[in-house]
């Protein structure tokens, strides 16, 4: 700050905040950045609870260069807040983020100054945790969350998902078991607790429950079988999952399967002119 190119650098990071580009996720994009002066750029996208976030950027610069990668949660309407998330590490320029509620972010970019060149930023999202029944996937949900229940009485706090009988059950993520049960509403059910995200999951209307109590589990490991046991009866066979962080949430974009390719990249991807 005691020198005027130092604080046009502070002044870039600040302005390419305010003037971030709108993108759409998955997002790819190429650079330049000129090493005579201060630069600095931001995308903006918006990011659901539940998905998992990887952000590379690659560098084809010439010379060894500080890169710096900040990632912010926004807020506000006509005055926005921004909260810092993440950094990326210093040497593979990586951001792995999971967002833990539904956001607008802004990822800023900033090279030390007297530094430049190419660069490629890649910007993707992946369910947060595994889809819970063995060689199923999206098309197997039938029932969602918020649904009605009992004639309107309710809502559904899960959703559901179909197979046949004594499909495998798989746990979604590493998790310790809470709970095991039976009741007249979920059948034979299992709690387990994901410490990482601070999350219960909620296994319902199982045929058999393979884990013990107070057991560790591993992300993809059996802990029981598709059924219809307790008020589905009537119903043909199904996994009734939910997920609960100081009440219900919505698991679907925990599991559902995204898309991770990005848009054939045509030309320059920034707004600004380029020297």
């Amino acid at each position: 700050m005691q020198t005027a190119l130092g604080r046009d650098w502070i002044l870039a990071g600040e302005e390419a905040l305010g003037e971030a580009n709108s993108i759409s996720l998955p997002y790819e994009g190429f650079f330049f950045w000129d090493s005579r002066s201060a630069e600095a750029d931001a995308y903006r996208f918006f990011v659901k609870r539940g998905i998992r976030m990887e952000i590379e950027i690659t560098s084809y610069a010439t010379d060894s260069l500080l890169l710096f990668a900040d990632l912010f949660r926004e807020s506000g309407d006509s005055v926005i807040q921004r909260i810092h998330v993440a950094t990326a590490d210093d040497e593979m320029h990586r951001i792995e983020f999971e967002p833990r509620r539904n956001s607008n972010y802004a990822l800023r970019l900033q090279p030390e100054l007297l530094r430049g060149g190419k660069f490629n930023i890649r910007i993707r999202e992946f369910p947060s945790i595994g889809f819970p029944v063995e060689g199923k996937n999206s098309q197997a949900i039938s029932s969602f969350f918020g649904d009605p229940r009992d004639g309107g009485a309710r809502e559904h706090h899960g959703v559901d998902i179909f197979a046949p009988r004594h499909t495998p059950v798989l746990a979604p993520s590493n998790a310790n078991v809470t709970r095991i049960g039976e009741g007249n509403i979920g059948g034979k059910y299992i709690w387990l607790y994901d410490s990482k995200r601070s999350m219960y999951l909620y296994f319902a209307h199982l045929e058999t429950q393979d884990v013990s109590q107070g057991e560790k589990v591993r992300a993809g490991q059996l802990i029981g079988t598709v059924g219809n046991t307790g008020n589905a009866r009537s119903t043909p066979p199904h996994l009734h999952f939910g997920i609960y962080s100081n009440g219900p949430i919505d698991p679907y974009h925990f599991i559902i399967e995204t898309d991770t390719v990005p848009d054939m990249i045509v030309g320059d991807s920034l707004s600004r002119d380029r020297v």
